[in-house]
């Protein structure tokens, strides 16, 4: 009876380390879904990195206004050119494709996307004095870094969280996701850092991103910084297919 316990014992440590050491391995491949580009081929231009070259869904606008546009991680943000266009009629638009996303080459990471979007806000800086920064899902994360790194205009936050770590661990509870990530986006980290203006838009009804992450995250803005707004009938994917969406992004925070 003892060995058959001792047994039950040795073969559950076992199974549980092999998960561990199965999700660590495998951890990058379940944070990032690279997305061939589908749409306005013609109208990217490429941005050289330290390690790779990125591709960037762009529409020029003469002004001194731009648009950053940072998406989800399984996300083609050449889709979303022609609804950004619409929204931000008077701005020029960059949407940048992430490492080997969308002809992007390299590897994605936590710290190549944060030095990429540094890399691109410099290149768009040169033309452009006010320049608006949106992140989406993963890229919420990429974008308060941004934020808290460089002079934004207007910071518009979709469907956020205060860290992915933090995301993972309430899913995961019996697993140590905090020893075992290296890609964590800590956005609360960064947070109390920004300035700018800042507009967080949820899903009501987002099944991947636990609605206390993004209240979470919302706790550490300086107060008076950052409002939030709930689009009510969404989900984190339907969000944008919301009549109120491009408007929401538009307005002021």
């Amino acid at each position: 009876m003892k060995r058959t316990a001792l047994f039950v014992l040795i073969s559950s440590a076992l199974g549980y380390a092999a998960v561990c050491a199965l999700l660590f391995v495998a951890q990058s491949s379940l944070i990032y879904h690279p997305r061939a580009a589908t749409a306005g081929a013609n109208t990217a231009m490429t941005l050289p990195v330290d390690g790779a070259t990125l591709r960037v869904s762009h529409r020029p606008k003469p002004g001194n206004r731009a648009l950053i546009y940072l998406g989800g991680n399984a996300e083609d943000v050449s889709a979303s050119l022609a609804g950004f266009s619409r929204a931000f009629p008077d701005h020029a638009l960059y949407l940048m494709h992430y490492r080997g996303y969308g002809g992007s080459t390299g590897q994605p990471s936590e710290a190549a996307l944060f030095a990429d979007a540094l890399a691109l806000y410099d290149r768009v800086k040169t033309t452009h004095t006010h320049i608006t920064v949106v992140g989406r899902s993963l890229g919420s994360g990429v974008a308060v870094y941004l934020a808290s790194q460089r002079p934004v205009s207007r910071l518009t936050l979709i469907t956020p969280y205060d860290s992915i770590a933090n995301v993972a661990a309430q899913r995961l509870r019996i697993i140590p996701v905090q020893w075992l990530m290296f890609d964590k986006y800590e956005s609360w980290r960064y947070a109390p850092n920004v300035t700018a203006a800042t507009r967080v838009l949820l899903a009501e009804a987002d099944e991947v991103i636990p609605r206390v992450r993004s209240d979470a995250l919302m706790r550490y803005f300086q107060p008076g910084v950052a409002t939030l707004y709930v689009i009510p009938g969404t989900g984190h994917n339907s969000i944008s297919q919301h009549p109120d969406y491009l408007t929401l992004l538009r307005s002021d925070p």
